[in-house]
């Protein structure tokens, strides 16, 4: 005998029961691309500046990645306030420490500065 089908609703379970019995229930994934739009904090010429004090979520500092993706164009380059502030959600590591901005900036492939350490040579 098989195993009850799990249905999310009453409206489902009626649905696959009754008219749409020859269907299938929940049997693949499919992807999908939400398109939003991202306005830079800063612009110069193919540079694209990005103030964080800190990320509210780690969904939030993943969206640069998808805004990289799609505008390969432009180099982002985070400027932290204090790229030493652990990420949110970050576990404790074995050392007691947490992924860091800055870390996090590294690992993913920006280039990240403080307000002091911008190098000039970006503005020429």
């Amino acid at each position: 005998m098989a195993a009850a089908k799990k249905y999310r609703s009453g409206l489902e379970s009626r649905l696959h029961t009754g008219p749409l019995r020859k269907c299938d229930y929940e049997s693949c994934a499919l992807s999908y691309t939400e398109t939003k739009n991202y306005i830079p904090d800063f612009t110069y010429k193919k540079y694209i500046f990005e103030a964080k004090g800190r990320f509210r979520t780690y969904s939030e500092a993943s969206k640069y990645i998808s805004v990289r993706r799609d505008n390969p164009d432009y180099e982002l380059i985070f400027v932290f306030s204090d790229p030493n502030k652990p990420m949110p959600g970050a576990t404790k590591r074995r050392d007691g420490t947490k992924l860091s901005h800055g870390e996090w900036a590294t690992k993913n492939g920006f280039r990240y500065f403080t307000e002091s350490t911008i190098p000039r040579s970006l503005l020429k």
